[in-house]
């Protein structure tokens, strides 16, 4: 009797296998659609409903379960648990997963297997607080997809239009979460809509969109500059209206909320550095040249004591300044799909998105709505004999001088003309001074401002390359 009233053990995820006669799983839930409506072909006039969620028990192991049913069935199932609740499957069917199909709209997950549940079959509860394991709980802080394999919003705005269409994951801090917007579509569905605002030190407002009820929920539970994410499996799209990228919540992402990974005490200390009234200085600059004068930079370095310089003077915290002798080895001024003007605010200096003109920042100070103009904006790569600077800022008048054009007789060249521009300057050696210093808020670690590049004199080049004033 006594074998009879004990619990039936759970079995985990990697040992799920087809055709049991009964298995009990437990965990968390980490990924959630809404519930959707199909035509059923077997009656006609009727509809056939469906939802789907993530579940997982380990750092390792994390499937998909489906459901289909009558709407309210499915609808009561859905309404019974959110992402985050730890929830027991008792007997689902195991199937093995179809790869291609399976992981097009699906989160991609380690199983070769998916769970289904059926009204008959199959019940799914949530966790009392005293069936809970504690580390579940943990594991909806660990991202499904490894802590360096993502982009930041500056690498999503540098690559530009190459990565519309693409499926990537982000890591970034959230700055604002829209008000829902509630609407009904033309075949009388109903539809929701919600804007989530991110940024990081490269980018100070980037735009990703929720449509669905799940991940809306999920987002209103966000606190704005103190919550990061990581998003992965988010769709990347160029938005026409507001001439920018834009990142797309789709049935394949699975958010984690301040994921427990290293790089994230990058962007918290970023947060903490930079509030609400803060400018970051890179965008102060973008639009204005420093003010220093160049003639006091007379320093020497090679890429390679660049980058010895920066570590040496870690502790200072300030900039360095100095003159390289180098090659422009990447300049995308003639590739479509990268942007290489912006709208900057005449108050500020931030990036104004072009479809509203007006900059968010100064918009609500008594002083009034500021003008905006275009501005050179982009990042380029510099090579000597020691090694490559990538993503060095290149922006504003310094852009116009070096390049010896406006940004509107720039925007009226044809693209052979841009060609021809850019040819100009790459693989000839440049005279360069720089303003770098060590930064945990950029990929490289590393960031490089151009203050002012010209050809450079040969004889000038090769003296200073053969030591008289080199570091």
């Amino acid at each position: 009797m006594a074998n009879a009233l004990a619990p039936t053990p759970s079995t985990a995820l990697c040992d799920v296998q087809p055709n049991r006669a009964y298995t009990k799983i437990i965990g968390i839930v980490i990924g959630k659609t809404d519930v959707r409506g199909f035509p059923d072909r077997k009656n006609i006039g009727s509809e056939r409903f469906t939802f789907s969620f993530t579940i997982r028990d380990s750092p390792t192991y994390f499937v998909n379960a489906a459901s289909w049913g009558n709407e309210d069935y499915i609808r009561s199932l859905s309404d019974s648990f959110r992402v985050g609740d730890c929830v027991i499957i008792e007997n689902p069917l195991i199937q093995r997963k179809e790869l291609e199909r399976e992981e097009k709209f699906n989160p991609p997950t380690p199983s070769n297997y998916k769970l289904l549940l059926s009204e008959t079959h199959s019940k799914v509860k949530v966790c009392s607080s005293f069936e809970v394991d504690i580390k579940l709980l943990s594991l909806i802080h660990l991202p499904v997809k490894a802590s360096q394999d993502y982009y930041s919003l500056g690498d999503i705005v540098a690559n530009g239009q190459s990565l519309d269409g693409k499926i990537i994951n982000v890591l970034a801090a959230v700055k604002s979460v829209g008000e829902p917007k509630y609407f009904t579509t033309s075949d009388r569905r109903k539809g929701q809509r919600c804007e989530v605002k991110l940024y990081d030190a490269m980018e100070s407002a980037f735009a990703m969109i929720c449509w669905d009820n799940e991940s809306i929920l999920l987002a209103q539970s966000w606190i704005p500059r103190k919550t990061v994410i990581f998003a992965s499996d988010v769709r990347i799209n160029f938005d026409k209206f507001r001439d920018c990228m834009t990142a797309t919540v789709i049935s394949k992402t699975i958010i984690t909320t301040n994921p427990d990974i290293p790089e994230v005490n990058i962007l918290l200390n970023f947060i903490k550095e930079n509030k609400e009234t803060n400018l970051l200085d890179d965008e102060m600059n973008s639009y204005m040249k420093e003010s220093i004068n160049l003639d006091t930079i007379v320093d020497v370095y090679t890429i390679e004591q660049i980058k010895v310089k920066a570590l040496k003077n870690k502790e200072n915290n300030g900039p360095v300044y100095g003159i390289l002798y180098a090659y422009i080895s990447t300049l995308n001024i003639d590739d479509e799909s990268v942007k290489a003007v912006q709208n900057r605010c005449s108050g500020c200096g931030r990036r104004v998105l072009e479809a509203s003109g007006v900059c968010k920042t100064c918009s609500g100070h008594s002083s009034g709505l500021k003008s905006v103009f275009l501005s050179f904006d982009m990042l380029i790569d510099l090579t000597d004999h020691t090694g490559t600077l990538r993503s060095c800022s290149f922006q504003g008048t310094v852009a116009e001088d070096t390049l010896g054009c406006t940004v509107n007789q720039f925007l009226a060249m044809s693209d052979e003309q841009k060609t021809a521009l850019k040819w100009q300057f790459l693989l000839e050696r440049s005279k360069i001074y720089l303003k770098f210093y060590l930064s945990q808020r950029v990929r490289e670690g590393l960031r490089v401002s151009v203050l002012s590049c010209k050809l450079a004199d040969p004889i000038e080049a090769s003296r200073s390359l053969s030591g008289q004033r080199n570091i």
